[in-house]
């Protein structure tokens, strides 16, 4: 079943499109991250969804309920929907416990009890209630902020790019526990996000966008392995984008003779490989199943790294590869080696060219 259903969503600024006849469909329970360059109408969309905005044309609808369409809309109070964005938006003048208990009704006995009870699922200490925001680590300050939008048992959260302004450390941290408290809450929830890396491993579904449309959605790993076309390919991660000529269920590019799924597709195409499927062996002599190349760089990263290797391209021409490989065993730059393709190549749609 899904909790929230998206129609032919159109909002326009200064007649500007900024979400362009968007369609999505959000599973009860399930976690969802639309992700897009900035400007591809992500936050607008987030918005829309929880009443701060309204659409031009299209509509909405929670767990059966519409929210809005051309006949009217709920008004964002109405909608029981959570809403963290970015910095959090603390009350300045209120200190924690008055900030998770803000719009909580009932008597002071049962505020307290929800509050306490909202600070351990966040995983806060109680005596963090009587301090003020900025006496907050910015993580403890997300945490609040957490609690706050729960504090009303909303049906949908809405997450705008709340990890962003934490470290590193720090942000994969808190990306996980939220996962996990928002999972064992069964809250159904859409984070926004331009982290690529982020999205895929918090949502269960994966949504992108590009200049106001929806491109593709699915699951993360399916979007990853056989992205649309090579925007998409590029913007979910590294990725080896290389003209191919297919026939037989083979790809020969310039690293030989590549393997796809789809044996009926022939002619000239473009194929998509990620770096973990390309293997970096010893230049000893044999050639066999493998393709000659040059280290041209090396980027270290502790217990990995990525080689740029120089291979033979069309025209004579030098094409740079990605490969990662184990930064113990890094190769410097002018080391020969070997490249072996790993698994099949996908074959992107659109122009062969682009």
């Amino acid at each position: 079943m899904n909790a929230l259903e998206l129609h032919a969503v159109h909002k326009s600024f200064g007649g500007a499109p900024a979400v362009q006849d968007i369609s999505l469909s959000v599973p009860t329970g399930s976690r969802t991250a639309i992700v897009g360059p900035s400007g591809s109408g992500k936050t607008t969309l987030l918005r829309m969804i929880a009443g701060f905005e309204f659409p031009d044309r299209g509509r909405i609808s929670l767990n059966g309920q519409v929210l809005v369409d051309a006949q009217g809309a709920v008004p964002a109070h109405q909608r029981l929907i959570g809403y963290v964005p970015q910095d959090g938006a603390l009350f300045p003048h209120l200190n924690v416990a008055a900030n998770i208990g803000f719009g909580l009704t009932g008597k002071s006995l049962q505020r307290q009890q929800r509050i306490a009870e909202l600070l351990d699922m966040v995983a806060l200490d109680s005596s963090l209630a009587s301090r003020w925001p900025h006496e907050l680590s910015g993580g403890q300050q997300q945490r609040v902020a957490l609690a706050r939008a729960l504090a009303q048992r909303p049906r949908l959260m809405l997450l705008d790019e709340p990890f962003s302004a934490l470290d590193t450390g720090l942000r994969a941290s808190m990306r996980k526990a939220v996962a996990r408290l928002l999972a064992e809450a069964g809250v159904t929830t859409i984070l926004v996000t331009h982290d690529q890396a982020e999205a895929l491993s918090f949502a269960d579904q994966l949504a992108v966008m590009r200049q106001g449309r929806l491109v593709q959605a699915g699951a993360p790993l399916e979007l990853y392995q056989h992205p649309r076309d090579a925007q998409t390919a590029l913007f979910l991660g590294e990725a080896v984008l290389l003209p191919a000529q297919l026939d037989q269920g083979l790809a020969r590019c310039d690293l030989g003779q590549v393997p796809i799924r789809d044996r009926s597709l022939k002619g000239p195409a473009r194929i998509m490989l990620r770096p973990e499927q390309l293997q970096v062996l010893a230049d000893d002599g044999d050639g066999t199943g493998s393709c000659p190349g040059v280290v041209r760089d090396c980027d270290f990263a502790g217990n990995t790294c990525t080689l740029s290797i120089g291979v033979a391209g069309a025209g004579g021409h030098e094409q740079l590869v990605p490969v990662r490989s184990s930064g113990l065993h890094a190769l410097p730059a002018g080391s020969r080696v070997r490249i072996r393709t790993l698994g099949h190549a996908h074959v992107l749609g659109g122009d062969p060219g682009v």
